[in-house]
């Protein structure tokens, strides 16, 4: 009796190992950083992708879809891999590029300009989007760089909402995480997912949002939630991102998106700026 409950036991063990090790094994992450000489600037990217899928595309066997991951201001590119992870999952090779380097200035707000000012920000973002699409061509070939799905929380939402009023025939969908003052594109030309905050520091700005009407015809998904603005990122609480995630997984399936009123445990205030 005692000699089965230890077998039983070591079979367990093993259970247990291999199941956290092909857990670590299946999505491969890799930092590349790469040097946009016209601007005099690097430009580094983490990607994530499984590698079963990465090995089909590498034999010509499948085209891996592309999501794009920017991030809020003063939140690093690798802090959203709650996101990335859910991307690579599915198939995904998810492209999570940094925007901001020590040596550019504070994000200001200058009302009265185009998008208080944030407009060469935006403007920016989308160069480095553009040349690490260029970039990953080289040398990650096989995947659909034609039909992006543009992911971004907060700053990071606008640079996305940007990008694709910018090139939308390049766009497959997007998926904004509060962002505050890029209005949707209400022509339905790809369906939109966003999350919106319950926020007394972070008020969106007039338009960005339309009105309910206007969302149902375009394809446009308004998801309320009780969360804080600076929880949409890897420092948030588990539940938030759980809840992201499991509402993200639905609209990518089917098209629906929801998430439940419900309190929701919160630990001290990660991030102060991610506007």
């Amino acid at each position: 009796m005692t000699r089965g409950i230890t077998v039983l036991l070591a079979l367990c063990l093993v259970s247990a190992v291999a199941y956290f090790t092909a857990s670590k094994w299946a999505i491969r992450h890799q930092t590349l950083t790469f040097y946009d000489a016209s601007r005099q600037r690097p430009v580094e990217i983490d990607i994530a992708v499984r590698r079963d899928k990465e090995m089909q595309a590498e034999g010509g066997l499948a085209e891996l879809p592309v999501a794009v991951l920017n991030h809020g201001n003063t939140v690093k590119f690798t802090e959203y891999s709650f996101l990335a992870n859910l991307f690579a999952a599915r198939g995904y090779l998810a492209i999570s590029i940094q925007h901001d380097l020590p040596t550019d200035g504070p994000l200001v707000t200058k009302v009265g300009e185009p998008y208080v000012g944030r407009l060469p920000v935006y403007e920016k973002g989308v160069a480095n989007i553009d040349f690490a699409v260029a970039q990953l061509r080289t040398i990650l070939p096989n995947a659909d760089y034609h039909h992006l799905t543009m992911v971004g929380h907060s700053n990071g939402g606008d640079i996305s909402m940007y990008y694709a009023h910018l090139h939308p025939e390049l766009i497959r969908r997007v998926v904004t995480l509060d962002n505050l003052r890029v209005p949707f594109m209400i022509d339905g030309k790809f369906k939109t997912l966003t999350f919106r905050s319950e926020d007394p520091v972070f008020k969106t700005d007039p338009g960005v949002v339309p009105a309910r009407e206007v969302c149902d015809k375009a394809g446009i998904t308004v998801v309320n939630t009780q969360f804080q603005h600076t929880e949409m990122s890897d420092r948030g609480p588990t539940s938030v991102k759980n809840a992201i995630a499991e509402s993200l997984d639905r609209f990518l399936d089917d098209g629906t998106a929801s998430i439940k009123p419900k309190p929701v445990p919160r630990g001290p205030s990660a991030v102060a700026s991610a506007k």
